[in-house]
């Protein structure tokens, strides 16, 4: 049986990151999964890690990272690459916006896929977000080529991180991009699948504004440029309706 690394990603969400935990741990446990719970705390100041702490002597399943300062999401997913010990990884955001059930039907698509990839067929954002969305998508294409469809969460083998060696540094998620796409043009399985996603359960959003967008535009060059010294050609991807 397959066991299951979730990296749970905190940045100041005290008041979110025990319920999401919670739900974590019950989903995986119900399943009768082999598990882990990794909540990378990146430097928050709001008793986030303090919560993290109190999860961790609490539940068995579970461990903390704390970073020092705050290293974004960059530091956050090269975190839990190093960190999950087991042979399926998934990263999910403390804010509670994706279901724990995603990891159930996650799970049923992994014996004949290497990475599975959710994608959101719907959002009831601002027209603002939309807008910026829809910028980056045409400037992503245009610099990347065709890129399987990905938004939200994803689920993967870890053997890809032994295959592939990631070169992108950084705060952002290029990093986490450079997996997908050197995944996608070296011949893995991938397949994308629409899931749920719900509003937070307290704070606001650290994405979709301007300066966020500014800095994802900065990270796509970086990858293209990574791009043009021999990503694979191939792409083997496809998409769940």
């Amino acid at each position: 049986m397959e066991s299951t690394s979730v990296i749970i990603m905190a940045f100041n969400e005290a008041g979110n990151l025990e319920v999401v935990a919670r739900e974590i741990d019950f989903t995986l446990s119900e399943l009768g999964q082999h598990y882990e719970i990794v909540i990378v705390d990146d430097g928050s100041s709001d008793g986030t890690d303090r919560i993290a702490d109190r999860l961790a002597k609490e539940f068995t399943q579970v461990r903390v990272i704390h970073h020092g300062a705050n290293q974004g999401l960059g530091g956050v997913y090269r975190t839990g690459f190093e960190q999950a010990q087991n042979s399926l990884i998934t990263f999910f955001p403390a804010d509670g916006q994706f279901p724990a059930t995603i990891i159930e039907q996650f799970l049923s698509l992994m014996d004949d896929a290497d990475m599975v990839l959710g994608y959101l067929p719907s959002r009831n954002s601002s027209l603002l977000a939309r807008s910026l969305s829809e910028v980056e998508k045409i400037l992503y294409r245009l610099l990347l080529g065709p890129l399987p469809k990905f938004q939200g969460v994803l689920m993967f083998k870890r053997r890809l991180l032994d295959d592939l060696e990631l070169k992108s540094t950084g705060r952002g998620w290029a990093v986490l991009m450079e997996l997908i796409i050197g995944a996608s043009r070296g011949g893995y399985r991938l397949v994308s699948v629409p899931t749920e996603m719900r509003p937070r359960m307290s704070g606001e959003s650290k994405v979709n504004n301007l300066s966020t967008v500014w800095a994802n535009l900065k990270q796509v060059l970086a990858l293209a440029a990574i791009s043009r010294n021999g990503w694979h050609k191939s792409t083997r991807f496809m998409s769940l309706l």
